[in-house]
């Protein structure tokens, strides 16, 4: 792949290595060699020799005449939630609001122009779109990204929105600007977000922010629906009293957390 300007320090085989791990999109879970190499702009020879060493490390395997990814990748992202203590803290608190709801719950945060869920406690219903841990999804057709997005200054705002999605996925709504800055003016005077089948077909939740001691949106978590099963009233006049009550409760466990020195044995 083409790179703007790297510093001295920068490594180019960890980078491409990165690479051919994210080429392995939704809905191609075995690629061949000529399909990593095209995907990553990466010549032939360097394409195998990296999928090689990702087998070997255990982080890929042969599979149908190609490669294909495995679990083990997902302890690359787990490290990271993880190291923040973030699910952790949240991980009781989700229980009790999807025992509560029974819908499923998710924590994101921002990456880009998308949302990269970091944790979720599910409950078995056959949606639209499959969610787990790591799954992207265009930020602005998201209660999750609405409220990420409302955190933002202008400035940021204008240049996160400007970098391309990386989720695969094609959006129902598209707002212009004017509409756009209108729904996050409302999310900001609220302090929640709301999304109706924007993302798609079937999909309808509520967010709100999760805040760090100094009041600084770090994720939003929301409970997400199938629009069949529950109405607008519902989602809002049930579910999301019980949503801010755990967004609150979190931040404060969040603050707490932060407070306390953490030390390394």
């Amino acid at each position: 792949m083409a790179r703007g300007d790297t510093g001295p320090d920068f490594i180019e085989a960890l980078a491409r290595g990165l690479d051919v791990i994210r080429a392995f999109q939704p809905g191609h879970p075995v690629m061949s060699l000529t399909e990593v190499a095209a995907a990553t702009g990466l010549a032939r020879p360097t394409a195998r020799r990296i999928l090689l060493t990702l087998q070997e490390l255990g982080y890929a395997r042969a599979e149908q005449g190609g490669f294909a990814l495995t679990p083990r990748v997902l302890e690359l992202g787990v490290s990271y939630v993880r190291s923040t203590g973030l699910w952790e803290v949240a991980r009781p608190h989700l229980e009790r609001l999807v025992a509560q709801t029974h819908e499923s719950s998710s924590i994101a945060q921002l990456d880009g122009s998308d949302i990269v869920y970091v944790a979720r406690v599910a409950v078995p219903k056959i949606v639209a779109l499959s969610v787990q841990i790591g799954t992207r999804f265009p930020a602005l057709q998201t209660s999750l990204g609405k409220v990420l997005l409302a955190a933002l200054p202008p400035d940021e705002l204008e240049r996160v929105l400007a970098e391309p999605s990386r989720s695969g996925i094609e959006p129902r709504w598209r707002p212009g600007r004017q509409e756009r800055d209108a729904m996050l003016r409302e999310v900001r005077a609220k302090g929640w977000a709301l999304t109706d089948e924007q993302l798609a077909l079937g999909i309808r939740s509520v967010a709100a922010p999760l805040r760090d001691g100094s009041g600084k949106v770090i994720a939003a978590v929301n409970v997400n629906s199938h629009a069949a099963e529950t109405s607008l009233d519902k989602l809002t006049g049930e579910h999301l009293p019980l949503l801010l009550t755990t967004a609150g409760a979190i931040s404060a466990d969040w603050a707490l957390y932060e407070s306390v020195p953490q030390v390394t044995a």
